[in-house]
């Protein structure tokens, strides 16, 4: 299997060697012709809007959107799961729109409010894991159609609907593998 690990910004490289543990062909993606080589998607965490516009200046939006609506995974994290939020609160900043969410951008607080919380997350199995949140995004709403995974202080932060995940924090920062597996099994 060959995952692409979209590398305009952000946790790219963190991403990349969290997939080779899982035993996948990574590689960093940029332009439509590499999206297409790959089965799978990981949006990574960094920069939202920067994401956002390189996403846009390299003509990326309608192949991401075209890659999920034919069934493949995309898994976004922090800001990719911005990214994939129908709805960013009190922003009209680009989005692709593929999950029915209503996000909140840094809204557990600035860079040094980062924290880590071992979350109970039932599809994992029976240990916590253990999460990284910087300057993580919160899900305000979920809609029908998206399934709650784990909180965190009554507030989703891993969900999934069908083909796409999504998580607040990074497990890209940890060298606990569950999430990324979870992702490559969907």
């Amino acid at each position: 299997m060959r995952v692409g690990v979209l590398a305009y910004q952000g946790d790219v490289r963190e991403h990349l060697l969290a997939l080779e543990r899982c035993g996948v062909q990574a590689l960093g993606v940029k332009y439509e012709e590499e999206l297409h080589t790959c089965q799978a998607l990981v949006i990574p965490g960094g920069e939202s809007t920067t994401i956002g516009k390189l996403v846009s200046r390299y003509g990326l939006a309608e192949a991401l959107r075209g890659f999920a609506a034919g069934g493949k995974r995309i898994f976004g994290t922090c800001a990719g799961l911005i990214l994939l939020a129908k709805e960013i609160a009190g922003s009209e900043q680009f989005r692709l729109g593929l999950m029915d969410l209503v996000v909140e951008r840094n809204a557990y607080g600035r860079q040094t409010e980062s924290f880590e919380a071992d979350l109970e997350i039932p599809v994992l199995g029976g240990e916590p894991f253990p999460a990284v949140f910087i300057r993580a995004p919160q899900i305000r709403c979920v809609g029908e159609k998206v399934e709650p995974l784990a909180s965190y202080n009554g507030q989703v932060v891993l969900c999934r609907q069908g083909n796409l995940l999504a998580a607040s924090f990074h497990p890209e920062l940890t060298t606990d593998s569950r999430v990324h597996r979870y992702f490559l099994e969907m």
